[in-house]
Order: C-alpha cells, then structure tokens, then sequence
C-alpha cells in the first residue's frame, strides 16, 4: 500500500507538472483536435475534382456520352484537345489525365469489333494516377454497354463483376485517414511526454530530490506512466468521440470500452519505450533527434500507412517486435469492423508482453541513470 500511495503522489506531481507546461498543453489539445480534422480534410486516397483532357477523333454520339458522365466530384469538366497539344498540356502539369478516343470508334463498336481507348496518365499524381485509371476505364465500359443496349443490342461482359465495399461503402478516405491520425498521435505522444518529464527533471535539477526520498525507482518510473498515460488516453477518448464521430461524422462500429481498454495496454508499451528513450538521451534536443526515426520506422510499417501484406515477408516479421503494429491492427478491428474481445485478444497480450520487456529496460536504464547522478 505505501508503494500505491507513492506512485500516486508521484502521479499528481507529474499532472500538477504538466498543468503548468503551457507549449505541451497546447501540443495536445491541437493534436487532438485541429490536427485530426486537418489531415482528415487534407489527405485523401480517392480521385477528387482530377483534371481531365479528351481528343475525340471519332466526334460521334458514343464518344460525346462517354465525355459528358466524366463529372464531378471525380473529375473537371474535360478539356477538349487536339492531339498535338496532349505532350503541351501534360508536361505543364495541367492535366492529369487524357482519354484518346480513335476515328471511327463508334462504328467499330457496332460492328463488334475491339477498338482500343488509350488513356495517358501522368503518374507524378500518384495516388489519383492508380485510382483514377480504375475509374475512367469503369466509366468507359459502362456508357458503351449501356448504349448499345439502349439501341437494341445485347453487350454483357462474358464476367458481370459485383463489388461490395464493407466497412467504409462510400470508399471515404476520411474514415480511414481520421482514426489512423488518432493512434499516430497516441504513439508520439506517450513517448515524447514521458521523455519529456525524465529529461525536465533531470534538466530542473529536481531529480536529486527524488533521490532523497524514499521512493524507488520503479514507483519514479510507474508514476510517470500512469499519469501522462491517463492524460493522453483522456485525449484520445474526447478526441474519438467529439472529434471523429461528431464534428467529421465518422461512424464508430465497435466497442469503445474495448477500444480504451487496449489502448491502455499499448500506452503503458509506449510509455514505457519513451522513458527508456530518456535514460538515453540526456537533453530534449538530443531526445528529438533520437525520437524522430524511431517514431517515423513505428508509423511507416505499423500498417496504417500501407498493409504488412504488401512488405516483403522478412520486414514483416521484423515489425512483430513494434507495439504499434499490434495495436493498429488491434484498433482497425475494432473501430472499423465492429470486432470483440475474442478477435482481438491476441494483439492485446503481444502488447502486454511488448510493455513489460520495455518497462524491464527502461528500469535497468533508469537506476543506472539515478546511480550516475547520485554519484
């Protein structure tokens, strides 16, 4: 009980601390917030507003219903050109896309025969560029087929192919993009705070007054993450609930209990990589330099960026060792796919497993480090 009772003062003095700390408040409150709503509004995965260009060599009803269902909110009103003015328009940046209808486009497609479409891309956009091309080659076989139909003759793929988009039917990058901000930001944060009151005590001199109390350094260390963990796991709560599912709409389908539970988990993985950090840098500047790649490598291939399936197989066994990836596989689940406990338990004791071998070195670092000042 005597050991409970110092964590908790410890825990109020590091709360007591941050209150104080104007730059970090801010920090959080604007991560949690203005952040979230500018990267859902900001980023996006899906063709919005693309511009577009068409040489009509046929000039015929088909070639004209083909560039009148190019509308918006996918593309602009298409430009009209010549062929000679595609490479001009192209390589000022100025279209995106040009479809290339050939002469006699419509009479080929009557008479059964295969005419080809071209559709020149310009990659450098590249999100739009793999996206777009879908689009426009779907647009394409739909306004022929229907216009054949239309004039009595039968023209079916010999494949109908029936898409069903579960858990995000609109293809709305903002679903995506909105709660995958949320667990990037849990991860800097809960390292950079916790790093942040190791290295300020340190820099304030006031870790020598905790050597003189009777304290030891796992109650030091516990402390600081029961405390800086609860203010970040408080953020993200108001975040997901005010944030995503109020101000941007973004359905929740899970549990968020659950959802909060495990988040938990992974902040006390977290925490406690941020004071072992800590322990190794010994000022914030030095911090951030040694930081930066390590959040950078744990977002990059977490798989909330890109799916572990598309990294070559060693690489993902090499990310097992990163909490992060755990635990947004842990989060989409639940937050995306409506899952319970019984799916996502085996990501909760890998990040339990994960935090205690970070807490172990994290402690070892820890005393060596208030040995060394003691002496």
């Amino acid at each position: 009980m005597r050991a409970l009772a110092n964590v908790w003062t410890l825990g109020l003095k590091e709360l007591a601390s941050l209150r104080h700390d104007r730059v970090m408040l801010v920090l959080l409150f604007y991560m949690f917030t203005g952040a979230i709503y500018s990267i859902a509004h900001g980023v996006s995965t899906e063709v919005v507003n693309a511009s577009i260009g068409i040489v009509d060599s046929d000039h015929s009803q088909l070639s004209g219903r083909i560039a009148s269902a190019l509308q918006a909110p996918l593309f602009q009103s298409p430009v009209m050109l010549d062929r000679d003015q595609v490479d001009a328009a192209m390589e000022a940046g100025r279209i995106t896309f040009v479809i290339d209808i050939p002469p006699s486009f419509e009479a080929d497609v009557l008479r059964g025969l295969k005419p080809a479409v071209q559709i020149l891309i310009d990659a450098t956009a590249m999100t739009q560029a793999g996206v777009g091309s879908l689009d426009i080659q779907q647009i394409v076989l739909n306004e022929v087929t229907t216009w054949l139909q239309s004039r009595g003759i039968e023209a079916l793929l010999p494949i109908e192919v029936t898409t069903r988009a579960f858990f995000n039917p609109n293809l709305d990058s903002i679903r995506f993009t909105s709660v995958m901000a949320i667990i990037n930001f849990i991860t800097i944060l809960s390292i950079v705070l916790v790093a942040a009151a190791v290295i300020r005590e340190r820099e304030h001199g006031t870790i020598e007054h905790l050597l003189v109390m009777p304290v030891t350094p796992a109650e030091i260390v516990a402390a600081k993450i029961w405390a800086n963990g609860a203010v970040i796991l408080a953020g993200a709560f108001l975040s997901l609930i005010v944030m995503i599912e109020g101000v941007l709409g973004v359905p929740i389908h899970g549990s968020i209990p659950l959802f909060l539970a495990g988040s938990a988990i992974y902040l006390f993985a977290t925490t406690s990589l941020g004071g072992l950090l800590a322990t190794v840098a010994p000022t914030m500047p030095q911090f951030g330099l040694l930081a930066i790649p390590v959040f950078i490598v744990m977002n990059l291939l977490s798989g909330a960026n890109t799916p572990l399936e598309s990294m070559p197989e060693t690489l993902q066994t090499a990310v097992q060792v990163s909490p992060t990836t755990h635990y947004v596989a842990f989060a989409q689940a639940i937050l995306y796919r409506g899952a319970g406990l019984d799916v996502v338990w085996p990501q909760i004791v890998v990040m339990a497993v994960l935090g205690v071998i970070a807490l172990a070195a994290a402690l070892a670092r820890f005393r060596n480090m208030l040995a060394t000042q003691a002496g």
